[in-house]
């Protein structure tokens, strides 16, 4: 196993059980559970010290206004001894090969209605976030009110506070330190993943946070329709104070993403940009970027046996060249195998961290293939879990940049080449599209805009990203490609799912340089440059009009799709900003 860097056991006392909605299955299956459990368990419980939190005085909870004097305090605590409390606080089951896994409950994903940050006139934050629909306004009375409950439940009624101390960030001259105050055990295990750990002991000591989520998921707001919010669920920020609190949802990705909704803020504004892709970089230095939102293949594509993986979702690119926010990974689960997806399949094991998955009641195997859950199935692994990752987390300036998009329409070609121009139309854009869920009876694609490929974790403007990024890629000369993994020869339903075959094929052509050697023909609605010929793929595939039966029912879906586009980028049409509506699709 890679190193678990230190940790602290300030104090345990773990008896009881969590009332969870990831309480380990009672009935025969806590029978099967306790016959895996048994033989990993390393060490008795009875070998962890135990401490007040003493006032909250350590660590300076105090400050925050934890001052709990029943509370056990742990403080970055090794995977072995995560991996013990969980199993004592019953937070979920071990699956067949010793990986630990959990329910979050009926949340299963993000709840961005219920993200609000607080808007205080005359400061900074105030002037510089983007606000709207993504950057909900909250009044600091109401953050204020909303921070008294997460903090007098800990003072309460807490009996454990888990803190984990690390880094967002991997190139030392810009990142973040974070700080994570949790009462679960798995939920300090999902942050020790996603994170930077610290690889010293004196790493810790003083360590004084940029930033500190507290995550009260047992509160919830019953003054929720008072405070003028959308439920009693909150996930709610204060950028001024450096602090955010959530309560009444447990999924862990609202921790991972509020860090990276807060590098967001934070780096544009230095000067560095922050993106939503994955990287990787070959094995002579050459760096890749893959822009894409969820189910698109951004995580997928970019673990490459033949690469070494940078990261799989949050990156940096800055003077010295791109450097991974995170120290771990968190890919979806849904029909995973070994075959399709080698290098996560086989990070699966001790020390990731299985979420929403469905287990087999007798065996404790994992059926990635029934998604009955949720499509969100998920896990977490450190990213030394792969093998072939890039240790530092940097890598150079990138010599190729691709869009992921999954276009349901099956319009878009495998793979086209951009523009400088059309990059930026196309990065503004952030198309992809989605199946309509059966249970409203909808089968036809649903197209989903998403400006840079991640607008829900956007706090400035999309603009302020695409002007970064636009002199980033005309400065060290990066190549752009848009490449989509959705369908071929009709739209869901008729045509196929592309080949993940046919994308790697792509994927190689513009790594290794030879898609410069096609030829390309331009697309007549879409105008960017589709090659004619590639090896590996078949030419009906490459020129997606060709591989439908009916040409009038392409031709008309493309003017459709080219029309969502158009009035998509409507937004982006404004004075002072830089207009690239005439480098998409054109009306006929």
């Amino acid at each position: 196993r890679g190193p678990t860097g230190p940790h602290h056991t300030v104090a345990a006392s773990i008896p009881g059980r969590s009332r969870a909605p990831s309480m380990l299955r009672m009935g025969s299956s806590a029978g099967r559970s306790a016959l895996r459990i048994a033989p990993l368990l390393r060490a008795p419980l009875a070998t962890v010290s135990a401490t007040p939190v003493d006032g909250g005085h350590e660590l300076g909870l105090d400050r925050l206004g934890i001052r709990s004097t029943r509370a056990a305090l742990h403080h970055n605590l090794s995977y072995d001894d995560i991996f013990a409390h969980e199993l004592a606080n019953r937070e979920g089951e071990v699956v067949a090969n010793g990986t630990f896994a959990v329910d979050t409950g009926k949340f299963t994903g993000r709840s961005p209605r219920d993200k609000w940050i607080v808007r205080k006139e005359g400061t900074a934050s105030a002037e510089n976030i983007w606000w709207g629909s993504v950057n909900q306004p909250m009044t600091e009375e109401v953050f204020d009110e909303l921070y008294d409950k997460a903090v007098s439940h800990y003072n309460n009624s807490a009996d454990k506070i888990y803190v984990f101390d690390g880094y967002c960030g991997a190139n030392p001259s810009s990142r973040k330190k974070v700080r994570f105050v949790t009462e679960i055990a798995w939920q300090h295990h999902f942050v020790r993943n996603m994170f930077i750990r610290p690889s010293t002991e004196e790493e810790l000591d003083g360590f004084e946070p940029d930033f500190t989520i507290i995550n009260a998921a047992r509160v919830t707001n019953d003054e929720w329709q008072r405070h003028g919010l959308h439920s009693d669920v909150f996930v709610a920020f204060n950028v001024e104070r450096n602090v955010a609190v959530i309560g009444g949802t447990w999924y862990g990705g609202e921790m991972k993403k509020g860090i990276f909704s807060m590098m967001n803020y934070w780096l544009p504004l230095e000067g560095t940009m922050a993106m939503h892709c994955s990287a990787n970089k070959g094995k002579d230095g050459d760096t890749a970027l893959f822009f894409g939102l969820s189910g698109t293949g951004k995580t997928t594509l970019s673990a490459d046996p033949h690469r070494w993986l940078i990261g799989d979702d949050e990156h940096g690119w800055d003077d010295d060249g791109i450097f991974n926010f995170e120290g771990g990974c968190y890919a979806k689960t849904i029909n995973l195998s070994e075959e399709n997806e080698p290098d996560i399949y086989h990070a699966i094991r001790r020390d990731a961290l299985l979420e929403n998955v469905w287990i087999h009641e007798q065996t404790g195997v994992v059926d990635y293939y029934n998604s009955s859950k949720t499509q969100n199935g998920r896990v977490s692994y450190p990213l030394y879990h792969i093998d072939n990752h890039e240790p530092t987390g940097m890598g150079g300036h990138p010599a190729n940049c691709v869009f992921l998009t999954c276009d349901a329409f099956g319009v878009l070609p495998p793979v086209a080449k951009l523009t400088p121009e059309q990059a930026m139309y196309h990065f503004l854009s952030g198309y992809t599209a989605k199946v309509a869920g059966t249970e409203r009876g909808v089968t036809e694609p649903e197209a989903t805009f998403s400006a840079c490929f991640g607008a829900a974790f956007l706090t400035l403007h999309p603009t302020k990203y695409a002007d970064l990024l636009q002199h980033k890629l005309e400065k060290h000369d990066t190549h752009v490609y848009l490449v989509n993994t959705g369908w071929t020869g009709g739209p869901y339903g008729v045509g196929s799912r592309m080949s993940i075959k046919n994308t790697r094929h792509c994927i190689d052509a513009i790594l290794d340089g030879s898609i410069k050697h096609s030829e390309f023909a331009e697309d007549p609605i879409f105008h960017f440059a589709v090659p004619k010929t590639l090896e590996g793929v078949p030419s009906e595939v490459l020129q997606p009009r060709e591989a439908w039966a009916d040409k009038d029912a392409y031709d008309a879906t493309a003017r459709k799709l080219a029309g969502m586009f158009r009035e998509n980028f409507q937004k982006y049409v404004q004075p002072g900003f830089t207009d690239y509506s005439q480098y998409g699709p054109r009306a006929a």
